[in-house]
């Protein structure tokens, strides 16, 4: 519309120059003049305007809770000569971060402020952001737009660089874990006798018919006379790979963004019960990293359109990027401090299935952990990835992401028939119970 309105500004003026040379009109041509003089101070007001105006932004902590409120802060200020008759300043936000619902990032008070500068002077836009899920969430950058007082100049450009927040998942203290990998050697003590651990003798009975010739305590034996055995711990590693179904194509679009979020808190409530047991935790998933997603263009640019401006400085939506996030199985707080943050930057994907992913990084996993798979659905495929490889040795668990007992049903048939424990996770409430019904019950 500001081009439109110029170009008839234009026009006017020219027809007004040519009517005034034509008939002799003097008032003609010192009106075409002082058009003229009209639009060429006000494409020259906008241009010293823009470049006269800087914004900074006042950065503050970039790690959030559920729950945690901070106030952001952007400071505008006229380093010209001359009184800046109008700023409009706005601060970007992600659709996807206040558009969805519930939204991720809530807004008290106005992203959007117009400002009336004198030279040297400097106005702030305040604001207040609540975080309400867990995210990577870019706020800003600031968008300035000015122009002339007759509208027919504008400009447009990013005057601040965005700030990013990262909202960890929601983690709930577990009723109880009982998913251990069934080998011996372990180093959590258990009270069901799967396997035990010949390194660790809990003591001596007498010899029984079926006990192996390897468990007899010969020094016993000879000092008694008679055939003892030894008794041992049971052992078990309750370490545990976590594996995360985050593709676009079965994570259903209706039941977004609880289903995703629920999975994370499930991970997250799991990475931290292994880390308080000093035991491996890891993480694979076919979703994406939303700092790999996130890019910001456009910084120190103008703009013709307030659209252009914009989406200039959005984030990219868009990522087909085919890397799975995974981190290794290890121990320790740096490690899990790592695990909650790719679990908060963690989004879905339209990239590989989680077969594909599984196949693609087999090598990658530790074989002595559990595989703990959630995901909202199993197809066959998946459920024949799974299946072939507990027959291969690994230990597997499953957890269905989904409330419908139907959808459960279906999707757990395959994997109770081979032996593979499946859960349901129906809400948020049963979080805290849903590793407390699952127990590892094959040998692997």
């Amino acid at each position: 519309m500001p081009q439109r309105s110029a170009l008839t500004f234009a026009a006017a003026i020219a027809a007004l120059l040519l009517a005034g040379m034509t008939f002799g009109g003097s008032l003609w041509l010192l009106a075409a003049y002082a058009g003229v003089l009209i639009v060429a101070s006000g494409f020259w007001l906008t241009s010293q305007w823009a470049k006269g105006t800087t914004a900074r932004r006042r950065e503050g902590p970039g790690e959030f809770e559920i729950g945690d409120e901070f106030e952001v802060v952007v400071e505008i200020t006229n380093r010209s000569r001359l009184p800046i008759g109008w700023l409009l300043v706005e601060d970007l936000m992600p659709s996807r971060a206040i558009a969805v619902r519930p939204p991720g990032l809530e807004i008290v008070g106005s992203r959007m402020a117009v400002f009336l500068l004198w030279p040297g002077q400097t106005r702030s836009l305040n604001y207040r952001v609540a975080c309400r899920r867990r995210g990577y969430f870019q706020i800003g950058p600031t968008l300035v737009e000015t122009g002339d007082l007759m509208g027919l100049s504008r400009r447009y450009h990013v005057a601040a660089p965005p700030q990013f927040a990262l909202v960890f998942p929601r983690q709930v203290p577990l009723a109880g874990y009982d998913i251990g990998s069934p080998r011996p050697i372990g180093e959590i003590r258990i009270r069901d006798a799967m396997v035990q651990d010949p390194t660790r003798i809990r003591g001596i009975r007498k010899w029984q018919i079926g006990d192996p010739l390897r468990s007899v305590h010969w020094a016993a034996t000879a000092r008694t006379g008679t055939l003892h055995s030894k008794v041992y711990e049971p052992t078990s590693i309750a370490g545990a790979t976590l594996v995360l179904d985050f593709n676009s194509r079965t994570n259903p679009s209706r039941d977004e963004p609880i289903r995703s979020d629920l999975a994370a808190s499930l991970a997250c409530s799991i990475a931290a019960a292994l880390y308080e047991l000093n035991q491996p935790v890891g993480l694979l998933s076919n979703g994406r990293d939303a700092a790999d997603r996130i890019r910001t263009e456009g910084i120190d640019q103008d703009f013709r359109t307030r659209g252009a401006a914009r989406d200039g400085a959005a984030m990219r939506d868009a990522d087909d990027r085919l890397r799975p996030v995974i981190a290794n199985a290890d121990r320790g707080p740096a490690h899990f401090e790592e695990l909650r943050r790719l679990l908060a930057r963690i989004e879905l994907s339209d990239g590989l299935s989680l077969g594909e992913t599984l196949v693609g990084n087999q090598s990658r996993l530790a074989h002595d952990t559990t595989l703990i798979v959630i995901l909202p659905r199993c197809d066959h495929s998946t459920s024949a990835m799974l299946i072939d490889m507990k027959r291969r040795g690994w230990a597997i668990s499953v957890v269905i992401n989904t409330q419908d007992i139907n959808d459960y049903a279906a999707s757990s048939g395959a994997l109770i028939a081979a032996g593979i424990e499946s859960i349901q996770l129906p809400d948020e409430a049963s979080l805290p119970l849903v590793t407390r019904r699952a127990s590892i019950r094959g040998i692997a």
